[in-house]
């Protein structure tokens, strides 16, 4: 082995470890400990609210510019974005949703601006 591959292979070994460590600590703490219903009631509202704040900056920031708020300059991503919010809640389903989202985004895109 040369030496550039060796230190590839360092610098993907410890990739690896930085980030198996964030996922294996607390599975290896909360696995012998009982979690309060309360917190766990908590978390259930964790992944929407990570998704929404992800959508929310696609649609409404521009970030070639800088992070400048758009207002309604993407109407495709509202409309596509207001579609599968129907589509989510009467469905429950987020498989059917990104679909639909992405579909909705891809007509629109063809009369509005993205």
């Amino acid at each position: 082995m040369t030496e550039k591959t060796m230190e590839h292979l360092i610098l993907i070994i410890l990739s690896m470890l930085v980030a198996f460590g964030p996922r294996f600590i607390p599975l290896r703490i909360f696995s012998t400990r009982d979690i309060p219903r309360w917190f766990n009631e908590w978390m259930k509202y964790v992944p929407v609210s990570l998704f929404t704040a992800l959508v929310v900056k696609d649609v409404f920031i521009d970030t070639s510019a800088g992070y400048v708020f758009t207002g309604i300059h993407n109407m495709a991503k509202i409309i596509a974005s207001l579609i599968v919010i129907v589509v989510a809640y009467r469905s429950r389903s987020m498989g059917l949703s990104v679909v639909l989202g992405l579909v909705a985004v891809t007509l629109l895109a063809m009369v509005f601006t993205v």
